[in-house]
């Protein structure tokens, strides 16, 4: 396939949309009907969620593309935005059921902010139940712009058997794995196909005077100038054009291939809605990292200006193969064209969303920001003797995936993988067993609970040991107090008359702060202050370490009789869910033991409600499966440590 296959440039469209819509079915289907069949499984039923952006190059009439097949789970959604930053235009694929229209609103919603031309294709057509009137009107309840029926179905009983195109007006009939048969346009359809033309024409009229001066004139507009007025609209976003299909019988896919040939905008419309100048060195732009195996790192990126040869140095490392991706397979070439999309070899050094140029250090382009952590495990290897080797497997499944994070927590000596929600992290730690040979352990993370004390003590604590020679000789006096929540620790020297010798007493500070890490339920113990009151000491078998040990002593039981109490960390949590939901939000919310605040209008998001809460971290592990059972996969949170408040009591207990 040449990048400039009769002067046209490459095109790239992202197939995005819900979980279970069909995009993988859709995009081999695509991929077959252009010539380029990838391979599908034998049960689509048995089809694996897509976890990760699959790219396939073909040529459909001579003209080049790259298309996308972007994940439907919002735990991998961030890769969908990462696509749609090199996209030329989204096809939303969904489902012929009104009731799942609210699962595509959030994806037209990030398309319409973006600026991003899309069409919608309604697939599983042969599934309809009721009519394609009604599924449209409930999508068209969550799009900005209108949406416009290129085809109407033709219904064989209750079954959808083909469509008529009501721009060319001609009618097809669908055949299984073929392409469809164009037939007569059935009697009974014509005043059906009218109604849909005159809809289209009328929402394209409010945007050419020329057209609606005909409208008015009740002139018929020639079929050339509807298909222009589509392609502009569509590309200014004013419009989103509507096909149906089923994407597992190649119904609809060749009308689809050609509303694509059509109406996507060329690579280098889409470089200048950028703000791509179009005359410079050489530029790229990396949306995706994977580490294949055999052929090391690759680097998906778009070249939005210019020719890059094989062994160009790009981001200060030399350019190791360029390859292309027809039936699935990589295929090296010599060099890559303007407006493709490729793989790039062994960019070292070059993380996703980088811009790179052979001409030095260009400014960077924008790129989506990795969306915050909403689950997370505990990980560790089998073998510790593994460990440095997970270290730098980790390393590069969070260069491949920004949305990956890792903290190793003090207070619980954990390593903490934090992702997008259980099937993220999943995903990810087969990856590291298939990929990496690691045998690896993961746990629900725990709690960082700490201490502190209701009441003052004064505590004596002395050590005094004779084991021939020198002995072991010190004696402290100590109050301890609780502080302020907030306020940490203190120590206070209050030593007067010399009791306890001035080098002495760092040994005891050092002391009573260390045995703060770990009080009488085994958590570190905060807001609480140590002051030295008194003690005694021997000239000759007093040392720091017998004050140190003297001191331990002291606070391990002054803090036992302290009445010492146990405190979780409470989180400010922000539940974000279409207003319908808001109910179950706040119900589950107080199933949490969380402390509702209130709840408002998302800004930004109409028919969207922000609900805020006091909950503690205990109930939060799982809180993101829970909250998507309940909103159709929609539902999201954000978090923030807010306070430590103490335990409740079956929660004390069961910390000790």
């Amino acid at each position: 396939m040449s990048g400039n296959q009769n002067g046209r440039s490459p095109r790239s469209v992202a197939l995005v949309g819900p979980y279970s819509s069909g995009k993988s079915t859709l995009f081999e289907a695509l991929m077959e009907a252009a010539g380029t069949p990838v391979k599908r499984p034998a049960d689509p039923r048995n089809r694996p969620a897509t976890t990760e952006i699959r790219l396939g190059h073909c040529s459909f009439l001579g003209d080049p593309w790259a298309v996308l097949d972007c994940p439907g789970s919002v735990e991998f959604s961030y890769e969908t935005s990462c696509a749609l930053a090199m996209a030329d235009l989204a096809v939303v694929v969904c489902e012929p059921a009104p009731a799942r229209a609210l699962t595509v609103a959030p994806l037209l919603k990030q398309l319409s902010d973006e600026g991003m031309p899309h069409i919608l294709f309604i697939n599983k057509i042969d599934t309809l139940e009721g009519s394609v009137s009604d599924t449209l009107a409930a999508l068209q309840a969550y799009a900005k712009s209108p949406l416009v029926l290129r085809q109407v179905p033709i219904l064989h009983g209750e079954t959808v058997s083909g469509y008529v195109d009501v721009v060319s007006e001609r009618a097809y009939r669908y055949r299984k794995g073929q392409a469809s048969e164009l037939i007569q346009i059935p009697s009974e359809m014509h005043d059906d196909e009218q109604e849909a033309l005159n809809k289209l024409v009328e929402v394209l009229a409010d945007r050419d005077d020329t057209l609606l001066e005909k409208v008015l004139e009740d002139v018929k507009p020639t079929t050339a100038e509807i298909y222009n007025d589509l392609r502009k609209d569509l590309a200014a976003g004013a419009v989103i054009e509507v096909l149906l299909g089923s994407a597992e019988n190649a119904g609809g896919v060749r009308r689809l291939w050609k509303a694509l040939r059509h109406d996507t905008p060329m690579a280098a419309e889409t470089a200048a809605r950028k703000g791509i100048e179009a005359d410079g060195a050489p530029l790229a732009q990396v949306f995706k990292t994977v580490h294949a195996g055999h052929t090391g790192k690759l680097s998906y990126a778009r070249i939005w200006r210019g020719q890059i040869k094989d062994g160009a140095t790009l981001g200060g490392t030399r350019l190791g193969g360029i390859y292309r991706m027809p039936g699935g397979e990589l295929a090296k070439i010599p060099e890559v064209a303007e407006g493709e999309i490729v793989a790039l070899g062994r960019l070292e050094g070059v993380p996703t969303g980088a811009t790179v140029s052979p001409g030095g250090s260009p400014d960077q382009l924008p790129f989506p920001t990795a969306p915050d952590a909403v689950y997370s495990l505990a990980i560790s290897t089998s073998d510790h003797k593994d460990d440095a080797k997970l270290s730098g497997a980790l390393q590069k499944q969070r260069e491949a995936d920004p949305t990956l994070t890792l903290e190793q927590q003090q207070d619980t000596s954990e390593t903490v993988l934090f992702g997008q929600g259980e099937m993220h992290l999943n995903s990810t730690v087969e990856r590291l067993q298939r990929d990496y040979g690691l045998k690896v352990n993961t746990h629900k993370p725990q709690v960082a609970y700490k201490e502190t004390i209701r009441r003052p003590v004064h505590q004596h604590g002395r050590l005094k040991k004779q084991s021939g020679g020198h002995g072991q000789f010190a004696d402290v006096k100590i109050d301890i107090a609780p502080r302020q929540r907030g306020e940490g620790f203190a120590f206070v020297d209050k030593i007067v008359g010399g009791a306890v010798p001035r080098n002495f007493i760092p040994a005891v500070a050092e002391a009573a702060e260390e045995s703060a890490k770990k009080g009488p339920f085994g958590f570190p113990v905060v807001d609480i202050s140590v002051t030295l009151v008194d003690g005694g000491f021997h000239s000759v078998d007093s040392s720091d370490m017998a004050f140190k040990t003297a001191t331990s002593l002291a606070m391990k039981e002054g803090l036992t009789k302290a009445d010492p109490i146990l405190l979780e960390p409470v989180d400010h949590v922000t539940i974000s869910v279409p207003n319908e939901f808001t109910p179950r939000a706040q119900r589950l919310l107080t199933g949490r033991r969380g402390q509702i605040l209130g709840f408002s209008e998302k800004e930004g998001w109409p028919g969207w409600d922000d609900v805020v809460a006091l909950v503690p971290e205990a109930e939060l592990h799982d809180l993101i499966i829970e909250l998507r059972s309940q909103t159709l996969g929609l539902g999201t949170y954000r978090r923030k440590f807010d306070h430590l408040a103490e335990s409740r009591a079956e929660v004390r207990r069961g910390a000790a």
